[in-house]
């Protein structure tokens, strides 16, 4: 099953787990669990959530699964977000040129 981007951030162990690879070139899978009050399998569920999303890959080396992050996939959520941040950016900007507009006919 492909999932969506968007179904892996929606949870906040995977955002933290994002997080934590993003500061990494990469990170074994039980060195990912040491940082989680959350079982080992838990953290292996939220990394194949990652991995069907195409956020993360994992590579096997020896005994170790090591997780790497890959960025290009969140720029369908920075798109996402931009159109967002353009629209409320026009509203606030119209508001403030109303506001202004108000206050200097109350000046007169």
């Amino acid at each position: 099953m492909r999932r969506d981007v968007f179904q892996a951030i929606a949870d906040p162990n995977r955002r933290a787990i994002i997080s934590l690879l993003a500061g990494q070139q990469k990170m074994n899978v039980n060195g990912l669990a040491e940082k989680f009050k959350i079982s080992r399998p838990a953290i292996s569920k939220h990394i194949k959530i990652l991995s069907e999303c195409g956020l993360v890959i994992t590579t096997q080396e020896g005994r170790d699964k090591y997780c790497e992050m890959k960025f290009e996939k969140l720029n369908e959520v920075s798109t996402w977000v931009e159109q967002y941040r353009k629209f409320w950016e026009e509203k606030l900007d119209a508001l403030d040129n109303y506001l202004t507009t108000l206050q200097a006919k109350e000046k007169k």
